[in-house]
Order: structure tokens, then sequence, then C-alpha cells
């Protein structure tokens, strides 16, 4: 069998349904199998053998290969990662480089007007005549498209905690978990050069991702920007701030640390995945005494279609991404009052293993 041979030779590694492509492949009819090429080159490079030997494979088997030129994506130049600028191709440097790589792939497979005869088709042809709009990005639209070493803290939490911890022009800010940057981005352009953003990451490897999408979208390092690499327990700097930001997997771990730098009346804002993260980071805050009452929030944006009378709720929206845990650090000496609300039944029952705030027993 034609899919047999495919695996035997490494080059089919999963399908949602084997049976059904095995059956497909099977049949007498010539079943149609494309792979991309792209035209940044006249010649084809190492990292088109696998869909070429693919190609050829299923020729042989009686199937037909169709070969996609991506000659209008190719038009914007090399698209590997590159900081550099891309080289706009123009038509003739690009058709030759289609001419080419047509050339090399006749020499390997069969291109005739058979059923089974490969043919070469560039989407450059199905694009022209469309009109595009090029704008720069704005931050939102950066911060989920750039390159990530971790998950970024989404443009609508980003938002929340900026609002929430009230960073104006000139704070200083402490920034744990460095991630890819985007949080980090939304904060230096709040304190803006006259503040400080002291920023945290354990793994070096985000940190310099994190370098690089800033120093990208900036177009320059930012003077304002100190990234420090290390636990932050271990490595926090003696330098006083204004706010806090923890996005870790354990901030209840830190909070004896944010405090001891944190100056009082500043804002401390932690952001968790989970309801576990949420109700352990909380408690400890309560139990610390050296905190106001932490508030807790999630927040969802649900997009909306409005066009004449045909006004609805959109098909898009961002739902739960994380939780937002904010409160105040107090004065040396002062403690947080005992909340008036007394808990809800069972809330630190013999079944609850956290820290239990002052004043709460089992119940």
């Amino acid at each position: 069998m034609c899919l047999d041979e495919l695996e035997a030779r490494g080059l089919y590694q999963d399908c949602t349904d084997r049976t059904a492509l095995a059956a497909l492949l099977a049949s007498a009819a010539p079943v149609s199998v494309y792979a991309g090429y792209d035209p940044t080159s006249s010649s084809l490079h190492v990292g088109n053998l696998v869909p070429t030997i693919m190609l050829k494979r299923m020729q042989l088997a009686g199937h037909r290969p169709i070969i996609v030129v991506g000659g209008a994506t190719g038009m914007i130049g090399d698209p590997s990662g590159r900081s550099t600028e891309r080289n706009l191709l123009d038509d003739v440097t690009l058709q030759a480089n289609v001419d080419g790589i047509h050339a090399q792939l006749a020499r390997l497979l069969e291109f005739n007007t058979s059923p089974t005869g490969a043919m070469i088709t560039n989407n450059a042809e199905w694009t022209k005549g469309i009109t595009y709009l090029a704008l720069r990005p704005l931050l939102e639209e950066y911060t989920i498209s750039m390159p990530r070493g971790a998950q970024v803290i989404y443009p609508k939490d980003a938002a929340q905690i900026l609002m929430y911890t009230d960073i104006f022009p000139g704070a200083r800010v402490l920034e744990a978990g460095v991630g890819s940057g985007a949080l980090s981005l939304s904060i230096l352009r709040a304190i803006g050069p006259g503040g400080r953003l002291y920023s945290y990451e354990r793994r070096a490897d985000f940190a310099k991702v994190a370098a690089t999408n800033v120093e990208t979208f900036f177009g320059r390092p930012h003077p304002a920007w100190d990234v420090r690499v290390g636990d932050l327990v271990e490595t926090i700097g003696p330098e006083p701030v204004d706010r806090a930001i923890l996005d870790m997997l354990a901030p209840w771990e830190c909070i004896d640390a944010v405090g001891e730098v944190l100056e009082p009346g500043g804002v401390l804002c932690c952001y968790v995945a989970t309801t576990t993260q949420l109700g352990r980071t909380m408690d400890t805050l309560r139990v610390h005494g050296g905190w106001l009452e932490p508030r807790g929030v999630e927040v969802q944006v649900r997009d909306w279609h409005a066009e004449g009378l045909a006004i609805r709720p959109g098909h898009g929206g961002t739902g739960h991404t994380g939780f937002l845990i904010h409160t105040r650090r107090l004065a040396p000496g002062v403690t947080a009052p005992l909340k008036k609300r007394r808990p809800a039944p069972g809330a630190y029952g013999p079944d609850y293993q956290g820290p239990r705030p002052a004043g709460i027993s089992i119940d």
C-alpha cells in the first residue's frame, strides 16, 4: 500500500483518520497532493527535500502532485525569524525564482496533462488585484503576534493590570516573571524614560526573547528597563518600588520579599492561572497582615457585531486567561483590620489545608 511505504520511509507521521486515508489512496481515482514552496530563491534547498520526495512517491503510486509556489508571500522576502527588514522582491525577480524552481522540479516529477501529471501554480495569481492596507502595529497587535518564549499576558489583562496598579509616569515598578516581555512593554510605555522597571526572570532564554521583543518594538533598548536573571526571592535588589507585579507559579512564596521593598501604600498585583493559585495567594496575603484585603478578578472580552439592524454578539472573544489579585502594602507596624463579614460556612473547615487568616478557627 502507498501509505505503508510512506510510513516505512519516514514520510508519514500522523493523520486524523488513517483508515479513511489508506482507503482513499488505495482507490482507483488519482488523489491530488500538494506541497508549498517558497520562491525567495531561484533554487530548491534542503528544506524542500522531504516534501519533494513525498510528491515523487505519490506520483509513482498513481496520484497527482501539485506544487504551490508562494509568490504572493514571497514578494515580501525571506519569512524566517530575522530582526532585519525583509527585502521586497519585484515581479521580474520573483518570476525568475519561480522558473528556476519549476525547472529543477521538472527533473524529478513528470509534468504533463495526464490525470497523474504534476502541475505548478502560484498563489500570486489568486491575490492579484486585492488591495492591502499596511499600518504600523499597535502595542496590542504586536504583543499577541511577537515571537514567544513563554505564554504572554494578553492585552485585556495587561490593560487591567495597569489600571488596578495605577502605574504612572516616573513610577518604580518590580516585575517578576518576564516571559516574552508583553507586560514589560505595557509597563515601559506607562512609566516612560523617567521611571524604572526591574524585571526578574528565572530562565535566561525567556529573558533573551523578551529583551529582543522590547528592543524591536521601541527600536532600541529601553533606558528605564533593568532585566535580572534569577529567582526573585534570592536575587531581589534593595531598590524601593512603588508597584509590584508577580506573574509566576507560586506568588505566595514571594510575598515577604516583595513586602520588604514595596513602599507603604504601594500596589501589588499577582497574575495566576488557576483557582487553586488564586485562593492560596489571597489567603497568604490575609495571613501576612501587612496588606489590605485582596481582591480577585477575572477579565473576559466579548466581541459584538453591529451592521444596520443586525446587532448581536460576535463569534469571537477572549475568555479565561488568568486571575488578577491586587492589594496595597500597609506601613510598617500597621495590620489590616479583621473582616466583619464572616467566611462562608465550611470555607476554612477541617478539609482546608492552606494558610488560615487570624481569628478564623476550624468550623
